[in-house]
């Protein structure tokens, strides 16, 4: 496991070097967005119709903001479990969204999207939520903002710590993980 400090937009290069169990900490601009905001992705991609925010080599954020209290940019956020986004990551990887950042594992054609896309996904740690408020510099509404705290937001991050859990190589850090504790429990 390496550690990295990277910067968006991320290059085919650097998506390419990562490897499930990498330590991330990611700067710049990420895009944050929930399910319903996906779902309106997904529409407007089936129809051919171009996205209001251009995803193309972009990090995308499954999570939602608490309310912003008085002189902060945003309200504390959490990431959203990764599995409720997995009916539409792969046609996002194929657009070009570069990384998706959740918590908990991914069904296999996410694996497989990385692979045929060169994307991953990381996991931000649940739990940690005032750590990762703290890393956010700035949020914008982009889009969808009558969704609410479903919309679409431009987060300018600093140092957002991550893990890499699928890699382009097809890995998968949780079944990786669960194997290996369940080989020690049956020895």
């Amino acid at each position: 496991m390496k550690t990295y400090h990277l910067t968006t937009p991320m290059s085919d290069e650097q998506i390419s070097q990562l490897r499930i169990g990498d330590e991330v900490y990611l700067s710049g601009i990420i895009y944050m967005a929930r399910d319903a905001a996906h779902k309106r992705l997904i529409t407007l991609l089936d129809q051919g119709k171009s996205l209001p925010v251009n995803l193309q080599g972009q990090v995308v954020f499954y999570g939602g903001p608490g309310p912003t209290k008085p002189d902060h940019v945003i309200g504390v956020v959490a990431p959203t479990s990764s599995y409720r986004m997995d009916p539409y990551t792969p046609k996002l990887f194929e657009y070009g969204v570069k990384a998706a950042i959740g918590k908990g594992n991914r069904a296999k054609e996410i694996r497989q999207a990385c692979i045929d896309f060169n994307a991953v996904s990381f996991s931000a740690i649940g739990g940690i939520s005032a750590t990762l408020f703290a890393c956010i510099r700035k949020a914008d509404v982009v889009a969808y903002e009558d969704l609410k705290t479903e919309a679409i937001q431009r987060l300018e991050i600093d140092n957002f710590p991550l893990l890499v859990t699928n890699d382009t190589r097809g890995g998968d850090l949780y079944d990786q993980e669960v194997e290996k504790y369940r080989k020690l429990l049956n020895a």
